[in-house]
This record gives structure tokens, sequence and C-alpha cells, in this order.
């Protein structure tokens, strides 16, 4: 008899602090993700200070991508995304959800140290 061992899938964490339509950071972080997501990777996404802005509902950018409905997109696909509480909240943002996509969770930055010892690999977009 032949024993599978099926291999653990990787963990990818991506630790953002730009907010959207200021940088391309955005959206290198959305298109890192979504390659990995498609590879079979484990993917999360924590916001950090101005990054807090991107779940944000509702969003209609003119001449832009819209990085509300990417974010919806990655979240569908399986990605663990949260938004630091005191950055969310500093910059008028509920804590209760409300004005946020479904799947985001208000967290700590405290959540950060545990994926980064359970992440593969981790990347920083910051500027």
């Amino acid at each position: 008899m032949v024993e599978i061992i099926q291999e653990e899938k990787k963990t990818l964490t991506i630790i953002l602090t730009e907010g959207p339509y200021r940088s391309q950071y955005v959206e290198m972080a959305h298109n890192i993700a979504e390659s990995a997501l498609n590879i079979g990777y484990n993917v999360n996404l924590f916001l950090y200070m101005d990054a807090t802005h991107i779940p944000k509902k509702n969003q209609n950018p003119h001449s832009f991508p819209n990085v509300g409905e990417r974010l919806r997109h990655l979240i569908k696909k399986g990605a663990d995304v949260r938004a630091c509480v005191r950055c969310a909240t500093a910059r008028g943002h509920a804590c209760d959800n409300a004005s946020y996509l479904k799947g985001v969770s208000i967290t700590s930055v405290y959540d950060i140290p545990g994926w980064v010892r359970k992440s593969d690999k981790v990347i920083t977009l910051s500027g």
C-alpha cells in the first residue's frame, strides 16, 4: 500500500499601509494576492494606516479600478482580510463593520506577529 502524503498549503501574508488611488501598491498587493490564491496559497492581507480606506463600501472612482471590488473578489477566493481597528477609527471608519465590505475583519495590529510566524512568505508594501 502506498501512503499519500498531503502537502500543507503555503501561506503568504501581505501587510499594506498605502491607501487606495495614491500609488500602485494597492494594485500590486491585489495582483500578488490573486496570483498566490490561484496557485493554492493561503493569503492573509493586513490593512494598516491609510490602507484601512481600501475596504470602504460604495466606492465609485471614475478614473481608477475600484479597489473595493477587487478586494471583494479576493475575499470570495478565500483571502483573510483584516484591518487595524485603531487605524480605521482614526480615519473615521466605524468599528462595527457597517462601513466595510463583508468579509473584512476589524482587528488589532497584534494579529500581525501570529500571521508572520505562520507564514512561508511575508511582503510589506509601504510608502
